[in-house]
């Protein structure tokens, strides 16, 4: 049975005024400030009756009609990747959050996919404002529409939202010039000054990893940390600063309503003291909003029509587990390698196995849609060439190779080239047996290779890609993904299948 979110959220809100109410003091004034969180919502719709920007913004309505001291804040990634955001660059979630909007904003990495001009096109376009406090121009001047520390006077409370973005974003987004200042040192700084100029409560907006998520909590300048990134669901609570990872898609939402009590000490000065109270809404339980569904369904009867043309059948098994895609060879690293080459007719073509987000496998028989292709390839890049000497595409590979041990997603596939690697020699040195076709590579001589846009800009630390002739550039090149498409069908579907392109010597 379904179970309205406003429901719940009024019963525990309720459940949590009454509560504080029979332990506050005499004379002290309870307020109940209620925090839901959310980032990292790629897909619009729901996954198995879960998550989905109807649920969330059911969810979020529910919560501030429950009670009117409620934030709704944003802590990162939503305009890509996903199967929609290939075709609208992440318009759709921006439509669908303008139904409900955010007090507040947060741009994670994944909003600049697109490049920063894209970024600020959608910036302007949201009907809620976008905030961080760690990125400016390359100069360090202020990015125009974009905020900074936003203090709010939420019922009788002045609480400030310290906005901040994750500082490797230039390392795995298309960030352009723009510059990212240290995500915890500034985030900290920050708060600490809102509590100097008198802040009732700092709670921080972060889109950054959990490593820098416990470097905020540890740092006691935050009352509460709302974060996104890691794409997992988690609630603590040390009894200084209460913290919540958002989860992914909006599957798991936890608000926390914070029982505060307003009150003075024995000088008459304002006292603030307050308890958490996490709820846990799992979303397959809330019933979808009607407007953000109605939306919803228009985006996936466009999305339908245009992607579930077939385009041929594949005689391999195709793997793109993200295991697999992130250290060692696959077919479908295979297959996109080579169709990069066969667009481009460079020598070899190198692809990131990070880029290649399906995270599933098609049986032998399988036929293969355009849906199919753009899953694995969801983040619009565009397919380049460039010339490089042999030393610098030996310095691509090892760049490549060295955090295989972690799953980094700069594990490189490739066309037209083979190598080993051994993971358990030190980074840098871990590279040999680099053929070009049926030849050695040669340090000193210059090939052409293929790539996509986001590994010739540096993405993935491949800087080893820049300071070649750029023959092939992003504003010329073709979406990658089209590539693909156009090789499967005109090749009548795919024969590719792990053919010992990549020999990993520590292996069994």
């Amino acid at each position: 049975m379904m179970i309205r979110a406003r429901r719940i959220a009024a019963m525990l809100s309720t459940a949590a005024v009454l509560g504080a109410g029979a332990l506050a003091p005499a004379g002290a004034e309870t307020v109940t400030l209620t925090i839901l969180g959310v980032g990292d919502t790629y897909n619009f719709a729901e996954e198995d009756g879960r998550g989905g920007f109807a649920r969330l913004n059911a969810v979020a309505k529910a919560e501030r009609e429950a009670n009117p001291n409620t934030l709704y804040v944003f802590d990162g990634d939503m305009l890509s990747p996903s199967l929609l955001s290939g075709f609208d660059k992440g318009q759709n979630t921006i439509d669908l959050t303008n139904l409900v909007p955010f007090d507040i904003a947060v741009p994670g990495n994944h909003e600049f996919d697109f490049g920063p001009e894209n970024f600020i096109e959608k910036m302007k376009a949201s009907k809620y404002p976008w905030a961080a406090i760690n990125i400016t121009n390359a100069d360090g001047s202020p990015i125009e529409g974009l905020g900074g520390v936003m203090v709010k006077e939420v019922g009788g409370l002045k609480v400030a939202l310290i906005p901040v973005a994750q500082d490797t974003s230039p390392e795995v987004s298309s960030t352009g010039d723009l510059k990212f200042l240290p995500t915890v040192e500034t985030a900290v700084a920050a708060a600490r000054q809102a509590r100097d100029e008198g802040a009732d409560l700092v709670v921080g907006v972060v889109q950054t990893d959990m490593s820098n998520d416990r470097e905020l909590i540890r740092s006691h300048a935050f009352d509460v940390i709302m974060s996104g990134d890691d794409h997992s669901y988690a609630t603590a609570y040390d009894g200084v600063t209460a913290y919540v990872e958002t989860s992914i898609d909006g599957q798991f939402l936890s608000p926390i309503d914070l029982i505060v009590e307003i009150g003075e000490d024995g000088d008459g000065k304002r006292t603030i003291d307050w308890v958490p109270n996490f709820r846990f809404i799992d979303t397959a339980m809330v019933e979808p909003d009607p407007e953000s569904q109605k939306l919803v369904d228009e985006f996936q009867s466009k999305l339908d029509e245009s992607l579930g043309v077939e385009i041929g059948a594949t005689e391999t098994m195709l793997d793109s587990r993200r295991n697999v895609i992130r250290a060692e060879e696959s077919a479908m690293g295979n297959l996109i390698a080579d169709a990069l080459r066969d667009a481009t007719g460079a020598d070899v073509a190198i692809t990131n196995g990070g880029g290649i987000r399906g995270d599933t496998t098609y049986d032998p028989g399988t036929v293969l849609t355009r849906r199919d292709i753009l899953t694995e390839l969801p983040f619009g890049n565009v397919t380049v060439v460039t010339e490089l000497p042999g030393s610098q595409i030996l310095a691509a590979l090892e760049n490549g190779v060295s955090e295989v041990e972690n799953g980094a997603g700069r594990f490189p596939h490739v066309s037209g080239m083979s190598y080993a690697f051994d993971p358990s020699a030190p980074a840098g040195s871990r590279v040999s047996e680099v053929m070009v076709g049926a030849a050695p590579l040669d340090p000193d001589a210059v090939y052409s290779v293929a790539t996509n846009d986001y590994m010739l800009g540096g993405g993935d630390g491949y800087s080893a890609f820049g300071g070649g002739k750029v023959i092939v550039n992003a504003g010329n090149g073709n979406l990658m993904a089209n590539d693909v498409i156009d090789y499967i069908a005109n090749a009548g579907g795919v024969t590719v299948d792990v053919e010992g392109r990549i020999k990993n010597l520590g292996a069994n």
